[in-house]
């Protein structure tokens, strides 16, 4: 009886028309109660990495890490088998979420049961759904049945959310933003983030792709503007042509004119041979311009008829020719004043800034600096092969108080430094590494100092129902703050339900 109950619960969540994300979410909560374990995820693919979906039971910066299945033997082992595969509580092969289960005490996993199976969606692997629980036994013959059977639901439930997009397709929707059905991840170039900030930008994003307009990406030193211009090329219509990138920072006065438009043969001393530029390369395709304001004023006006007429003149010819090319450009500068001051052309800036997108700081998007430090943590643990790799609940604290005016750039150098410390101490590449907040080295801030410092007091100078109800309160007033005091938001950003978070706030006095 117990098994249809759990088959009648996904089947309920099946038929109830929500968004796709939500579906799977309540869906992992639904498996998580019936077998009673420590976590629950479900894992797309894209070639031999697998990035999780969905997820219930695992520390919050797990959602950013990608998990490369060569560097994973249990995961390669389920995605190789068509029935459910189950991991003896002594298992030699590591688990990729050890350290990351919630109620793992320490962070640290002493004994451990896990089965998986692999989804099939049209006769294709999608990916993998993986349960992990921290009492051995959990799992045996009769729950791997069953997992096999509620297999068939998940992958009703995945093929459900690509058919709702097709038709959303259809009808000349936009496509999705939230890419967990579709298979777009790149190991160089995937945006990370799920914060209300960066959502925003990426519908803005999107809009303007298709568009053909140029787009001058605007934002401070490591936001990732050029994930952004490599974002906005693939979702335009050029994405089947070139996109080449051009450092214009990098670029001498000398040769910037030969490196962007070409040059002839005996143009100047040691052109030996005709030579195409970056906007014949990137004919029918994308010229992305990066830190656009340190191109030499001689440059600017050439660059300008290009944008104007669309043509271009190698240096030491006398004629011109067509090229068909979309600009992008990007500046951590104020092009603004920069025209005021007279350093950038005024009618070159107004043709760039067709359509200015600014890109907001790592600051202002707070709620995904755990996931890129997953990411970050999960690349690191895979450079120095350890077997894992996670954070302190203080360290990760810490990096969500601190204000990165270095941006994502700063935080995975960060990060990456305390992985090295981490295991400077230990040297033991087979235990699980803890990155604690004094391996971040991260410069004096009030608000790291703030959160550090509150953490030991109430560690230490409360009991634990004072200590609690202070956290408590502490976590509410910071998302009231981040969400502009609106109540729904703050729900988000703390992952509750926003009628509870009312009903605890009263009890706290918040109300």
């Amino acid at each position: 009886m117990q098994d249809i109950s759990l088959l009648e619960t996904l089947i309920a969540d099946l038929v109830t028309e929500l968004p796709a994300v939500v579906r799977l979410q309540k869906l992992v909560s639904t498996l998580r109660r019936h077998f009673l374990c420590g976590a629950v995820v479900l894992l797309q693919q894209d070639q031999q990495i697998l990035r999780p979906i969905a997820s219930i039971g695992l520390v919050r910066e797990a959602l950013g890490r990608r998990f490369v299945t060569e560097q994973h033997p249990r995961l390669a082992a389920i995605l190789a088998a068509r029935e459910t595969v189950r991991f003896e509580p002594d298992s030699s092969l590591p688990d990729p979420y050890d350290g990351l289960i919630e109620d793992s005490p320490d962070g640290h996993l002493a004994v451990h049961d896990c089965m998986g199976i692999s989804l099939y969606v049209e006769g294709k692997c999608w990916g993998a759904l993986t349960l992990d629980a921290l009492q051995p036994g959990t799992f045996s013959a009769n729950t791997m049945r069953e997992l096999q059977r509620a297999s068939l639901l998940v992958e009703a439930a995945i093929r459900m959310g690509q058919i709702e997009q097709g038709i959303r397709a259809l009808r000349g929707s936009r496509r999705e933003i939230d890419t967990s059905l579709t298979n777009t991840y790149s190991t160089s170039s995937e945006i990370i983030g799920r914060s209300e900030p960066l959502q925003n930008i990426m519908k803005e994003l999107e809009v303007v792709a298709t568009a053909d307009l140029p787009v001058l990406l605007l934002g401070e030193t490591g936001v990732g503007k050029e994930l952004f211009a490599r974002q906005l090329h693939l979702w335009s219509n050029r994405r089947e042509q070139p996109l080449i990138y051009v450092n214009c920072a990098a670029l001498p006065e000398s040769l910037a004119e030969s490196e962007l438009f070409g040059h002839t043969k005996g143009a100047f001393s040691g052109a030996t041979s005709e030579r195409a530029g970056k906007f014949d390369s990137a004919h029918g395709g994308t010229l992305f311009l990066d830190e656009v304001g340190e191109l030499p004023s001689t440059i600017q006006a050439k660059l300008l008829r290009a944008l104007q007429n669309g043509e271009i003149q190698r240096l030491g010819s006398d004629k011109s020719h067509k090229v068909d090319v979309r600009i992008v450009a990007a500046t951590n500068r104020d092009l603004q004043q920069q025209v005021k001051n007279g350093d950038f052309r005024a009618d070159l800036y107004h043709r760039l800034s067709v359509y200015p997108l600014p890109i907001p700081p790592l600051r202002e998007r707070r709620d995904d600096i755990a996931l890129l430090a997953g990411h970050f943590l999960e690349l690191n643990r895979s450079r120095l092969g350890l077997r894992a790799l996670r954070l302190t609940d203080a360290a990760e604290r810490a990096l969500i108080a601190y204000d990165w005016p270095g941006n994502v750039r700063e935080l995975e150098h960060t990060v990456s430094r305390g992985a090295i410390k981490a295991l400077s101490q230990c040297m033991d590449r087979q235990s699980i590494l803890s990155i604690g907040v004094e391996l971040l080295d991260l410069p004096h801030s009030p608000t790291v100092a703030q959160s550090v410092d509150a953490s030991e007091y109430t560690a230490t100078s409360m009991n634990l129902r004072d200590a609690v109800q202070q956290l408590q309160t502490q976590m509410i007033e910071q998302a009231l703050k981040q969400a502009n005091q609106k109540w729904i938001q703050a729900a988000r950003i703390l992952e509750v339900d926003p009628s509870n978070l009312h009903k605890l706030a009263q009890r706290l006095g918040l109300k």
